[in-house]
């Protein structure tokens, strides 16, 4: 295709009033409150949910995952902080792949993120209303309305302000910590080796260590993933980001440490107290720890303040899930309405349609651990497409601005990229309807972009300038 038949292609142009209609509040938040940010995302993994990885893998597999899963992340993040200081944007991962693969590549990217960051709240507001029941609360109060509840309040808050929001998730992400903290106290004193290794063999081949031999440690990769699910989300706020140049790689990598620290404090203590045969079929991992080795006082607090740890990632979901609907609105690749910021700077129509979709979601399905698993199919497949988008931005781009490079390089998001492939492989074996459904959903959102998205994209919109200044500064090398 000739320059000008390029160019006759191209979507068109949007005015200066489109955008003051779509901006958000740049400049609202540091770097501690992006760590914040990503902690947020995914500390209420410590309370819950990774445990069954134990069941399906005993201890030592469970470990491989974290360790395995844990690498795969923080590789990734290397590149995403390297990409997000290069293009601060709240399209994120949808502006690496668009500029790394164009626009099929970029809107396939951004409908995964969409997708985990959407399905996300609703899976863990389900926890949330069990939670609450569990501890006596309201229990004449059907779970529905307590979903509902929650989800107001919370899209409310984040209507409010960026500032305010984020602040109010830095504080509940406090509690949380001090929430392991203590269950740390309790639980040590009854550490013992001897709990790690108590599931019996029960595969050919098998040992005490491995007691579902290798085919246990691949099934338990997804719980691995767990303990740091939605710490990619940190990008999505780079927009508004005070210096996303210095604040983006403090923010997501000093995310990642702690939830290396917390996440392997979690593993180790839980099944080191109780034992592995415990927790593996523990419903709520830290408090029926406590309670089996004699600590109900410690048991009591970490029950009620485990609940930060739920309504942090809940918050923060939300937050990601909106950002990434508003990028991708803003750019025309989702009907343009939803990128209304209105006079706070919020994207209030994504918020709320997000929201209602989100409860919908929650209460029709009714199982928080098959939503769950729909988001980690999502969530992988965005993996792969952003560690790819690191390397080919690298081997096409070199000369690109970089104010941060990734440590290693593409040989580490290279190695990301298989693990992501391999961890999308295994949520077969997890949840197969789940995968399956998830996959329909991105079917079905790339159907609309072909049938009538890309026909009305929005050239000047940050996302899509990126990539026309790759393509212009191509044209001109």
């Amino acid at each position: 295709m000739t320059t000008n038949a390029r160019r006759e292609a191209a979507p068109a142009a949007e005015t200066s009033e489109y955008f003051e209609k779509r901006s958000l509040a740049q400049g609202s938040v540091s770097w501690v409150m992006l760590m914040g940010l990503g902690v947020a995302y995914a500390i209420s993994g410590d309370f819950s949910g990774w445990n069954y990885g134990i069941a399906q893998g005993g201890w030592v597999g469970m470990l491989i995952a974290f360790l395995v899963m844990g690498a795969m992340y923080l590789f990734m993040s290397f590149g995403l902080a390297e990409m997000s200081c290069a293009m601060p944007t709240a399209g994120a991962g949808y502006a690496f792949a668009r500029r790394a693969m164009g626009k099929v590549g970029g809107a396939f990217t951004g409908f995964a993120i969409l997708v985990d960051f959407a399905i996300c709240p609703a899976a863990i507001s389900t926890f949330i209303a069990d939670y609450v029941h569990a501890l006596g609360w309201f229990s004449n109060v059907p779970s529905a309305l307590i979903i509902a509840v929650f989800f107001a309040v919370f899209v409310g808050l984040q209507i409010v302000g960026v500032g305010e929001a984020l602040k109010v998730t830095f504080g509940i992400t406090l509690i949380a910590v001090a929430a392991l903290v203590v269950f740390a106290v309790g639980i040590t004193p009854s550490f013992s080796v001897g709990n790690l290794f108590d599931i019996a063999p029960a595969a050919s081949g098998a040992s005490e260590a491995l007691p579902f031999g290798v085919s246990g440690v691949i099934a338990a990769l997804p719980f691995g993933m767990w303990l740091f699910l939605g710490v990619e989300g940190v990008p999505l706020a780079a927009e508004e980001a005070r210096d996303p140049e210095r604040d983006m790689p403090r923010g997501i990598i000093g995310a990642m440490l702690l939830l290396f620290i917390t996440g392997f404090a979690a593993v180790m203590l839980v099944t080191g107290g109780a034992g592995a045969l415990f927790a593996g079929t523990a419903a709520a991992p830290l408090v029926d720890a406590l309670n089996e080795v004699g600590a109900p006082g410690f048991a009591a607090f970490v029950n009620v303040a485990g609940l930060a740890g739920l309504v942090a990632s809940f918050f923060s979901c939300i937050y990601s899930a909106s950002r990434q609907a508003f990028a991708l609105s803003r750019a025309g690749y989702l009907p343009k309405f939803l990128s209304y910021t209105g006079s706070r700077k919020t994207p209030f129509v994504s918020l709320v349609v997000l929201g209602v979709i989100e409860v919908v979601l929650a209460v029709g399905i009714g199982n928080g651990s098959a939503l769950l698993n729909m988001a980690v199919f999502a969530a992988c497949v965005s993996y792969a497409m952003m560690n790819l988008s690191h390397i080919l931005l690298h081997l096409h781009e070199p000369q690109m601005e970089r104010a941060f490079v990734a440590p290693g390089g593409i040989a580490l998001t290279s190695i990301s990229l298989v693990l992501a492939l391999v961890a999308l492989v295994s949520t077969f074996f997890v949840d197969v309807v789940a995968a399956g459904c998830t996959l329909a959903v991105l079917v079905a959102l790339m159907v609309y972009f072909f049938v009538y998205s890309r026909h009305h994209l929005v050239a000047n919109a940050p996302d899509e300038e990126f990539a026309a200044l790759a393509a212009a500064e191509a044209e001109l090398a």
